[in-house]
């Protein structure tokens, strides 16, 4: 093979991946496409236009070399903190290819979060769109260590998008191993602190041909939108791997994904295959009883994030016409790993395991359980990440040999469908999103009037995951609505919006061990 190339042979089952001794994943993502003729197609699409292939290879060039005149050395992490527009792109596969390390970040998160991963990834440059300096420059200003270059992606002055505009267009693809780190992703962990994922070059590939094209069967005429962003791993597949991959084209949008949003962005763009996550598809169907909006160009509706409800899909079926094609997949596996399949959805299972992953099913000694019974999760398959950035006991807690365990606790039903169970630790999906308890309660207790806090997960109307906070109220205050609403506003204010308690309730005390820890299955069962 030549060098940074992967030979794709379908005829194999799974698909049998290659890659050359001399590999960096941006080659067969962005220049292949020119050197097969599709340099004139649209690659991405919003609402301030097209990019055609051939745009997106020469800017992801100058991102490349804008990032390699700021003087930083082989392996630097960028950190990244930026909308989902080209210019994401631009940075992402620019850094890559230059031989350096993209970090995009959760753009929800708030600063006392991005302070700590510019401290912990030891970041040598960060960018960010300006609509999140209100965070980000705080966070800045507070870290130990500071980034040697911080730049707004946009905007008037000294921003990355100047620099970007008056560098060279060629640039030479930095030589990798398909084994090397290419980019980290972050992810919560169980007590809030965040975990770097650091994956290699050939995940993106891994993850692109064995979900996308072989168990979706994702098309070069596909168009694709999601309403997962970029940051996520999820959304970083749907919105830009998956459409790089087989040459399709990827529709953003950078704002707020809601129903009317969404459905606008669905006829505006008329997208084949749209990728959601069951919170979203819970808001839709209620503002579908009473709009209609043009959805006929959609012949793929995807899931992940969190375990879709069976009720909630059926919903969609009538509402739509469309199934929901569902599965689990996890930052440290990048994409999904059990599904279902188009044409074949189990309501209220994941799927089968994904072709190129193997899945058990074992006790907490280990071993394989029975067949019926429930079991922790653990996966094994060529896109899990190498390890947690500077976290070598968190990565052998993870790794058992070559399987990684979940955290998530599954069965297996009659047909061969694996059905979630649940987590097998107290970390909580709220809208696709991990949350942890501990960092819920760390808030609240700073409140004057909490004594104690514990936060556990209950299901909504639609049987989706949301925070409920258990209260010890501290002396002299009363539970009542006014409290209620003051504690929500307090956990709003100080956490991503999205990890807000959705219930408040009150008690004398919590349930807890001779120790003194917090028996949080306990609260799940109703107190």
């Amino acid at each position: 093979m030549d060098d940074h190339t992967v030979a794709v042979d379908t005829a194999q089952t799974p698909t049998a991946l290659t890659f050359a001794d001399t590999f960096n994943v941006a080659v067969p993502f962005i220049d292949r496409h020119l050197a097969e003729g599709r340099g004139a197609k649209v690659a991405i699409r919003d609402a301030h236009g097209d990019v055609t292939y051939s745009q997106l290879a020469a800017d992801v060039n100058r991102a490349g070399n804008a990032l390699a005149a700021l003087g930083l050395e082989r392996s630097d992490r960028v950190l990244m903190v930026v909308k989902d527009c080209p210019l994401f792109f631009y940075l992402f596969w620019g850094a890559i290819k230059a031989g350096f390390v993209p970090v995009p970040l959760n753009t929800l998160l708030r600063a006392p979060d991005y302070r700590f991963v510019i401290e912990n990834a030891r970041a040598a440059c960060i960018v960010w769109s300006p609509e999140f300096a209100g965070e980000v420059e705080p966070a800045l200003a507070a870290a130990s260590h500071r980034p040697a270059h911080a730049l707004p992606a946009d905007g008037a002055g000294d921003t990355f998008a100047a620099r970007l505009a008056a560098a060279s267009d060629a640039l030479e693809a930095a030589p990798a191993s398909a084994d090397d780190p290419a980019f980290w992703l972050y992810t919560s962990g169980s007590t809030g602190t965040p975990k770097g994922g650091v994956h290699r070059h050939r995940d993106m590939v891994v993850t692109s041909q064995y979900f996308a094209a072989d168990t979706l069967g994702v098309r070069a005429n596909d168009i694709h939108f999601s309403a997962a962003k970029l940051f996520f791993a999820y959304g970083l597949g749907n919105a830009m791997t998956f459409p790089l991959w087989t040459g399709g084209t990827a529709v953003l949008s950078a704002g707020r994904p809601t129903p009317a949003s969404t459905f606008a962005t669905i006829e505006a763009f008329r997208p084949t295959v749209y990728y959601g996550v069951p919170t979203l598809y819970a808001a839709q169907l209620q503002a579908l009883e009473r709009a209609s909006p043009d959805l006929s160009s959609v012949r793929l509706c995807i899931s992940a994030g969190e375990p879709l409800p069976a009720p909630l899909l059926e919903r969609w079926r009538t509402a739509t016409g469309l199934d929901i094609v569902d599965g689990i997949g996890t930052t440290e596996s990048l994409h999904i790993f059990i599904s279902n399949r188009p044409g074949r959805v189990a309501p209220g299972t994941s799927g089968t395991p994904v072709p190129g992953y193997a899945v058990r099913l074992v006790d907490d000694d280990g071993r394989d359980v029975a067949e019926g019974e429930t079991g922790n999760l653990l996966i094994r398959g060529q896109s899990l990440i190498a390890e947690y950035w500077d976290e070598p006991e968190r990565t052998a807690a993870a790794f058992d040999g070559a399987w990684m365990r979940t955290g998530d606790t599954y069965t297996v039903d009659e047909a061969g469908c694996y059905v979630c169970c649940g987590r097998s630790d107290d970390m909580l999906k709220v809208g696709g999103i991990w949350v942890s308890p501990v960092e819920i309660e760390a808030r609240l207790i700073a409140h004057e009037a909490v004594l104690e806090a514990a936060v556990v997960g209950r299901a909504d109307d639609d049987g989706l995951i949301k925070p409920e906070a258990w209260i010890v109220p501290a002396e002299g205050h009363a539970p009542a609505a006014r409290l209620s609403e003051a504690l929500v506003d307090h956990c709003k204010a100080g956490l991503a919006r999205y990890k807000y308690p959705r219930w408040v309730r009150y008690v004398d005390a919590l349930p807890k061990t001779a120790t003194g820890k917090i028996q949080r299955y306990k609260l799940r069962g109703g107190g």
